[in-house]
């Protein structure tokens, strides 16, 4: 909804008051002693009205009548005068259904014409600071295609909340310590070893990792120092290994995430919470606020009293503290050192546990666990001639984010990821992602754009440029098409604020197809370049109007806006 919307739902509701007010003032409504509750929602048919009040049924039992006798009543003390609207009809049990008035569309079209670029912002988030974590992928090698859904839907949804009027920070956090380190040291001494001395000598083992990529980085580190580390001690080997790969693998993801148009405000390391005392100063409040115990030499935080099944260990036998101490040292970083009022997560679904036992974690520090939301993200698969794709056709290797830019565009790619929600599998069509006709739902979009700024050319070529319209003038606009068109360009403040509410950026992506499958509608009922020229300047800023949306809406989610195609 435009800020205009808004206004009308806060003005209709208070028109339904005072009406209700004036009937009980003249008793032709029983007095009650509880709050009236005033509802209005948008009817799923239009045919119902813009907009619909259920206040005679959800009133009914208080006042003790039935519905449709007390929304005749309300009716006929309503008064629209000054209002957007300029009718109602009363149907069903008892709905009262609203109409806009015709210079609700003028309005709307000079709201939009008037922001432009900031159509659709709105300060609904008070610039609360809100802080999405997303991608997070293991440094230890290439991102796959869940790190692209995953990519896609937390940048979009950061834009979605920085246009709703939140503070927001994009971070990705390098898991660079722990035993995935230590495993990933381990795989590469011993690609170092075979390649040296023989793969039959040091056989790999079978929790180490296999793929090709630690092959690649152990070749090219021999390349530069030969067998200098073949006689060291396996210590300062594996050392040496990591201080070499890590920092090109985390170089690598950077470079495929700016590709892929993603930058982050920042890549948070978690060695840094080891280095600087901050999993210790964790685990201290956690001991301090009695959420531990020792057992068989382990140090265990008290999870099942925050609602897990089990205790969780915080440091290990060895003296070394787990990845889960990490986690809530992370988290706790995040609210108390920086201050962020909302964190959100999104995360692969296989980490489902671990939701309630971070959260939980966040409450047993002091701290409050329903600030933290986690998205969980659903598996993508790769599909092409209606089969699953697994290995990709240029390295023969599993699917990574950059074989998948390498086959189809950012912007399809981008769209594409952004129309199923997090939590629903979703098959990516390869075949679909590459065409170039209105099959393509980011073509499609695209085209709509396309086409007004083809309308435009065509239009300057006779010398018609647009120029400002009155009131009368936009509204000669009342064909059904340019109505229904109107109304939906009215929505787009009030489906970012629900998407921001309801963290699912899929929202804007459907919003932009429904309203290029309005405006191609309306071209082919509504010539623009007609003989009534006042019809006909009031028809350009529709197609204005439109462009200024659709234009907005894909700037926001970093897809490119085509003037041709």
């Amino acid at each position: 909804m435009s800020k205009i919307v808004f206004g009308a739902i806060d003005d209709l509701k208070r028109i339904i008051g005072a009406a209700v007010d004036a009937a009980v003032k003249s008793e032709a409504l029983p007095p009650v002693y509880e709050a009236i509750c005033v509802n209005v929602e948008t009817p799923a048919d239009r045919k119902n009205g813009d907009f619909s009040s259920n206040v005679a049924m959800v009133n009914a039992k208080k006042f003790g009548m039935a519905p449709i006798k007390i929304a005749e009543i309300i009716g006929q003390n309503l008064d629209l005068s000054g209002s957007l609207f300029d009718r109602f009809e009363i149907a069903g049990p008892g709905f009262i259904n609203f109409f806009f008035a015709k210079k609700f569309y003028a309005s709307v079209m000079n709201d939009i014409l008037a922001l432009g670029a900031d159509y659709g912002r709105s300060d609904f988030g008070r610039s609360k600071k809100v802080m999405v974590e997303f991608v997070s992928a293991n440094p230890t090698g290439p991102m796959h295609m869940g790190n692209a859904r995953g990519g896609a839907l937390g940048d979009c949804l950061a834009a979605v909340l920085d246009a709703a009027g939140f503070d927001v920070w994009r971070e990705f956090y390098i898991n660079d310590a722990g035993n995935q380190i230590d495993k990933f040291g381990m795989s590469l001494e011993v690609r170092y070893l075979q390649l040296l001395d023989g793969e039959e000598n040091h056989p790999l083992p079978e929790d180490s990792y296999h793929g090709e990529d630690i092959k690649d980085l152990t070749q090219e580190f021999i390349d530069l120092s030969g067998d200098s580390y073949l006689n060291v001690d396996p210590a300062i080997r594996q050392q040496a290994l990591i201080d070499f790969a890590l920092p090109k693998n985390i170089t690598k993801m950077m470079i495929d995430l700016e590709k892929y148009r993603i930058v982050f405000d920042k890549w948070f390391h978690e060695s840094d919470l080891h280095n600087n005392g901050e999993i210790t100063e964790t685990i201290e409040i956690l001991k301090n606020n009695g959420m531990t115990y020792e057992l068989d030499g382990a140090l265990w935080y008290k999870a099942t009293k925050f609602g897990s099944e089990k205790d969780e260990v915080l440091v290990r036998q060895n003296g070394n503290p787990t990845y889960f101490a990490a986690d809530i040292a992370y988290h706790r970083n995040k609210f108390v050192k920086r201050g962020f009022d909302l964190c959100i997560d999104i995360w692969g679904a296989d980490h489902h546990g671990h939701v309630a036992r971070v959260k939980g974690a966040m409450d047993a520090i002091g701290l409050d666990g329903n600030k933290l939301e986690v998205i969980l993200m659903q598996l993508v698969k790769l599909v092409k001639d209606g089969q699953v794709v697994r290995m990709s056709k240029r390295t023969g290797k599993a699917i990574q984010l950059a074989d998948l830019l390498d086959e189809v565009s950012v912007d399809s790619a981008r769209f594409i990821f952004n129309m199923r929600e997090a939590n629903t599998q979703m098959d990516f069509d390869l075949d679909l992602a590459v065409k170039e006709d209105a099959q393509n739902p980011v073509y499609y979009v695209q085209y709509a754009h396309a086409r007004i700024c083809s309308i435009l050319r065509a239009l300057e070529k006779e010398n018609i440029r647009p120029r400002a319209c009155s009131l009368a003038e936009l509204s000669l606009l009342n064909t059904p098409e340019e109505r229904d068109l109107i109304r939906h360009l009215a929505m787009y403040t009030g489906e970012i604020v629900d998407s921001a509410k309801s963290y699912d950026p899929t929202r804007i992506t459907r919003y932009v197809i429904a309203l290029a499958t309005l405006f191609h509608k309306f071209y082919n009922s509504c010539r623009v370049n007609c003989d009534d020229e006042p019809l006909m300047f009031a028809r350009i800023s529709l197609c204005l109007c439109v462009k200024t949306v659709i234009c907005n809406v894909l700037n926001m989610l970093k897809i490119s806006v085509p003037e041709s195609m």
